[in-house]
């Protein structure tokens, strides 16, 4: 699943330059992209908060960049 940011400038009107694309990932998602992390971890990680997510619904998404810098130890 993909979520895009769009900032505007001060006319309103778009600018791709400012354009930032967020990706955010499913537990199944995150859980494939990481050998050996499975989705009941990824789940538990959520559940616990020991990592950001958003809750959609029922499901938790994960942003993989800061999904991908947790797993490094980059943050905590």
């Amino acid at each position: 699943m993909k979520v895009f940011y769009n900032r505007q400038n001060e006319s309103g009107s778009e600018n791709n330059m400012n354009e930032k694309k967020i990706t955010m990932l499913t537990i199944k998602e995150a859980a494939a992209l990481v050998d050996g992390l499975t989705e009941y971890r990824v789940r538990q990680m959520c559940i616990q908060n020991q990592i950001p997510c958003v809750m959609a619904g029922r499901k938790y998404l994960i942003n993989k960049e800061i999904l991908l810098r947790f797993l490094c130890g980059e943050c905590g």
